[in-house]
């Protein structure tokens, strides 16, 4: 099947699947007489395993590990699950910092709820923002 075929079967661009081809994530066949690339069944089955694994956070580098693994015939599953393990600890530090943020903006939108504003005088920039104190 073509590129076209393949990305319509596996629900992703056909850009996607010259990209996954051209970093080797997908090695197709070539046509004997006009030297096109020729996709498989299989190759549907790995795209749509790709965009499962990008759903769930994978980057294409992971991903391109978890394939290498399960083609060397090991088990993938330990990497998949230190993964994802590391993946969740980074994003609750990203999470706890964003609340963080959140909460340093609305104080500081309460804050200047009824603040005048106030033109620059050479002293100040912005008077709401220098009333923030230092974090």
């Amino acid at each position: 099947m073509t590129v076209i075929e393949l990305a319509k079967l596996a629900n992703v661009t056909p850009d996607a699947v010259r990209y996954y081809t051209r970093i080797a994530l997908l090695n197709p066949e070539r046509h004997p007489e006009n030297n096109y690339k020729l996709y498989s069944a299989h190759d549907v089955k790995r795209v749509k395993f790709i965009a499962r694994a990008q759903r769930l956070g994978f980057s294409l580098a992971e991903i391109n590990e978890i394939i290498k693994t399960s083609l060397q015939g090991n088990t993938p599953c330990p990497l998949v699950r230190e993964t994802i393990r590391t993946r969740i600890e980074e994003h609750r530090v990203i999470l706890k910092e964003m609340m963080d943020l959140q909460t340093r903006m609305q104080n500081a939108l309460k804050k200047w709820e009824n603040m005048p504003d106030q033109m620059p005088d050479g002293h100040a920039i912005c008077r709401l923002i220098e009333t923030i104190e230092e974090m």
